[in-house]
């Protein structure tokens, strides 16, 4: 017995050091956490596309759903939820052609004009500037409304921020009150214009700059309504967009934006399926996903140049998978089905502007409902929510609590001769002080394991919250809306004075420490 008590005791060893050398270790940092994650990262985005205002928010008198007005109230609370920050509005491309009052005033008296950006159908304007405010009250959330400067003008959009923000007595404040608002919204962020590289008027960054300064100009502080003011920045990496705006008018914004897409294919022309791929294109997909990381950080190196305090934000105000549309569907629409690839998406970036929260103060998803990376789908009454949804409710616990830094090596995640990294993560401490800590393992194929050390963090009980699916095609459906919903996660252990996680293939793990 002796004998065989000796070989049970080297056989455990063996385990336990193979065990500790395959192990990633991470140290999380929470010594003296400085940079506040903005709540405004996790903002999102709708525009006047396909069905996100229409049938998506705002729906017909006749549908049998809960409304206020003709807004949709399953969904501003499934919205509420997530503690949506801010809502951004009207485009995307169809800013730079809203002209704002066309929609105010009797709604039956409102002009029609035709989307010619998303599938060339009839706007009627019933969902316009007091609506999408009301919308807000009842999200209570940050109004982010983009004026329109590729086929507008400076007056329009002087007065359409004294017709919100204004108390003093004007023509535009009483153009307001007689519309049955009588006290002013006080909007606060403002975008100059969309995308001016390109379906915003295709202007070089020259010309914008000097635009941007004259639009800002006359777009005024009122009474308790400082404005913030946001500069239409970079497409993905044109970095020289960003030399010449930081270079002109860095003093004169708030932040300075950045749009980048994930395609699964890398091709704008096929950009692939939502729903049928294969690990190969899961791979190239996520590969994509990650270069976000090198985008932010190439950005802010270059605003550092003109901004070492950091003053002027990075608004990364459209980000998200692009797919083919679904077959059948409207291909101006931009309607595609969202997957736990989407998910695991969502999971990745966020950390990536988690961990650059020092630059990164706004982000919006594109787009809220029906459109692109959705949160939420409808079809008539029914409404369903996505993995994307999903990922948003268990990342608000970062929202305004502080950056922890993060230190580790991520193993690889293999395809052919192809590698990335497998695991992203980011980490936070609130004001209570709980420490959450976001994991995402990319590896379709692999369980990983996480050691953590945790420097100046007390705690003594881990709880988690998972989500994950058999296969990364897997989706919720109308048939079946709760296919991928959050799980309660018990891979998390005390090991001593340090954290042991035991991450799934495929997987997005929310950690609370107390």
């Amino acid at each position: 017995m002796k004998k065989i008590s000796g070989l049970l005791v080297v056989v455990l060893l063996i385990n336990l050091a193979g065990y500790a050398q395959n192990a990633t270790n991470l140290i999380i940092d929470g010594t003296n956490p400085k940079t506040t994650i903005s709540r405004h990262i996790y903002g999102h985005f709708s525009e006047h596309l396909g069905r996100c205002i229409y049938d998506g928010f705002w729906v017909a008198d006749s549908m049998n759903v809960p409304k206020k007005d003709r807004i949709r109230l399953d969904i501003v609370a499934a919205l509420k939820k997530i503690k949506v920050p801010n809502l951004r509005w009207p485009g995307g491309c169809f800013a730079d052609e809203y002209h704002w009052r066309d929609g105010i005033g009797v709604r039956k008296q409102r002009p029609h004009m035709v989307n010619t950006n998303w599938g060339g159908v009839s706007e009627d304007n019933s969902f316009g500037t007091h609506e999408f405010l009301e919308l807000c009250t009842l999200l209570n959330c940050e109004p982010y409304i983009a004026g329109n400067v590729g086929s507008g003008t400076v007056e329009e959009m002087a007065k359409w921020v004294e017709y919100l923000n204004s108390d003093a007595s004007s023509t535009m404040t009483e153009l307001r009150k007689q519309n049955g608002q009588d006290k002013p919204w006080r909007v606060k962020f403002w975008g100059v214009g969309n995308e001016s590289w390109g379906c915003g008027g295709n202007m070089t960054p020259d010309f914008y700059s000097d635009l941007y300064k004259q639009y800002a100009t006359y777009a005024r502080n009122y009474q308790d309504a400082p404005l913030m003011r946001i500069a239409s920045g970079a497409n993905s990496s044109d970095y020289n967009w960003t030399e010449v705006l930081m270079k002109n008018a860095a003093n004169r914004m708030w932040g300075l934006t950045l749009h980048h897409y994930t395609l699964p294919t890398g091709n704008w022309r096929k950009k692939g399926s939502a729903t049928d791929f294969d690990e190969k294109e899961y791979f190239n997909t996520m590969k994509n996903c990650l270069y976000m990381d090198e985008l932010v950080t190439r950005h802010s190196t270059i605003m550092d140049k003109y901004d070492a305090a950091k003053k002027v934000a990075l608004v990364v105000d459209e980000w998200g998978i692009w797919t083919d549309v679904e077959p059948g569907t409207n291909p101006g629409f931009l309607y595609q089905q969202n997957s736990l690839r989407d998910a695991l998406i969502a999971g990745t970036t966020l950390n990536i502007f988690n961990n650059h929260s020092d630059r990164v103060r706004m982000a919006n998803l594109a787009q809220t409902i029906n459109v692109l990376q959705a949160l939420i789908l409808t079809k008539g009454n029914q409404m369903i929510l996505t993995p994307t949804y999903h990922i948003f409710d268990m990342y608000k616990a970062h929202m305004d609590a502080k950056l922890l830094p993060v230190n580790f090596s991520s193993p690889d995640y293999s395809n052919g001769d192809n590698k990335i990294a497998a695991v992203n993560i980011s980490a936070s401490i609130d004001s209570a002080g709980a420490v959450h800590i976001s994991l995402v393992n990319l590896d379709p194929n692999k369980k990983i394991t996480i050691r953590s050390s945790l420097p100046g963090i007390n705690w003594k009980t881990a709880q988690g919250q998972l989500l994950t699916s058999k296969k990364l095609t897997d989706v919720n459906s109308f048939e079946n809306p709760n296919n991928i919903k959050i799980m309660s996660f018990g891979g998390a252990k005390k090991d001593g004075d340090q954290l042991v996680v035991e991450l799934p293939a495929q997987s997005v793990v929310v950690l609370e420490l107390k």
